[in-house]
């Protein structure tokens, strides 16, 4: 395939319902989106980078510049056989994982699409359905966190995840177990803890978590692995995990029993797909995680969640939860047993609802072949 230009655009999306973590709280997404041109067909990816480099390094800003001047010009007129021959293209630039994705996803879809095959079969995956799990942010009162909760247990949803943070945690913990006693819940913390609370994090054990997610730095894996002695529940890595050299070394040195996978966060498919075997290979599980994504991340997350070792209940919930209106058709859909079928549709398995993209459009910018000789 021959890309023959990219568009990004920057596309403003506001939340059925604000959602709350120990970074903040937001009303609305901001998301870059990645359109690639090649050969008749249009390969779609998205930027999972916020607005604010709170959650990680990255940023919009960090994103869109980096694509413009580095990554673009790295892919835009060359020739790529296949989604798993970006990564080299991309290897004089260090980090900035999340714009990386942005474009190697889209490659990947339109390799699909070219190939007329779904992006999940091209990926490797075999599940028919994906099991389903909800993230629950922090809320103004435990009365209005334990409503939401019920809410999402009637809608079928098969794991429970709320966000905590110290004076958010266990006081809030305690009345949900009290309720139900018996669903698969966990919780994020977002890095929001250190070792010398090591205490207070032992009174999480109380109640038979399935894990608890990131307790520490962001960046940490040595600091984990000597929680993760000192606890009988489940550390769950996020942030740390980048790249399938940091996730074996995790599990090596025994910092988690589970892994989040997040492709934006890894730098796309092919880094993601490594880290999943790695796991694998040493029965670690492994969900996707997700990145409050429009359809077009959230197909992406579909397609990975295939895979085998995704054992456990991801954060792949339907679009109506967080949109008004979705930019995919259909929009994405959970079962009333909190199931999501796999489409064979070619590609992403989504229709892009392409007037609403523009509608929601804020800023916009198309970088060509031809515009790159004449610079030069």
């Amino acid at each position: 395939m021959k890309v023959e230009a990219i568009t990004l655009r920057e596309i403003q999306m506001p939340l059925v319902h604000f959602f709350e973590t120990s970074f903040g709280r937001i009303y609305s997404r901001s998301i870059i989106l990645v359109t690639l041109h090649c050969d008749g067909v249009d390969g779609w990816g998205e930027c999972v980078a916020g607005e604010v480099p709170y959650y990680s390094s990255e940023w919009n800003e960090s994103a869109w510049a980096t694509i413009v001047r580095y990554l673009a010009p790295a892919v835009v007129g060359k020739e790529i056989k296949a989604g798993r021959d970006v990564p080299a293209l991309f290897s004089k630039v260090r980090e900035h994982r999340m714009a990386k994705a942005a474009i190697e996803n889209a490659v990947w879809d339109a390799e699909a699409q070219k190939m007329q095959q779904p992006l999940w079969k091209l990926l490797g995956g075999s599940r028919r359905e994906i099991a389903c799990g909800v993230s629950i942010g922090i809320q103004d009162s435990v009365e209005q966190l334990l409503e939401k909760i019920e809410h999402e247990l009637a809608a079928g949803y098969r794991r429970i995840k709320v966000k905590v943070k110290p004076g958010w945690d266990v006081n809030v913990l305690e009345p949900i177990r009290a309720r139900w006693a018996e669903i698969l819940l966990s919780c994020d913390a977002n890095s929001a803890y250190t070792l010398d609370q090591l205490e207070h994090l032992r009174e999480f054990d109380q109640f038979n978590l399935l894990m608890i997610e990131q307790p520490l730095w962001n960046d940490d894996i040595y600091y984990h692995a000597r929680l993760q002695k000192e606890l009988r529940t489940s550390i769950c890595l996020d942030e740390s995990i980048t790249s399938a050299r940091n996730a074996a070394i995790a599990i090596e040195s025994g910092a988690c029993r589970i892994i989040n996978v997040k492709v934006g966060r890894v730098g796309g498919f092919s880094e993601a797909r490594k880290i999943h075997d790695v796991c694998q290979q040493q029965k670690i599980p492994v969900w996707c995680g997700g990145m409050l994504e429009s359809g077009i991340g959230r197909s992406h997350n579909i397609a990975l969640s295939t895979l085998e070792n995704f054992r456990l209940p991801g954060d792949v919930s339907a679009s109506k939860r967080y949109w008004k209106e979705d930019i995919i058709e259909p929009e994405v859909q959970v079962s009333d047993d909190g199931m999501i079928a796999i489409s064979d549709t070619p590609g992403r398995g989504y229709r892009l609802r392409e007037d609403l993209i523009e509608r929601f459009t804020v800023r916009k910018e198309t970088i060509s072949a031809r515009a790159l000789v004449e610079v030069k």
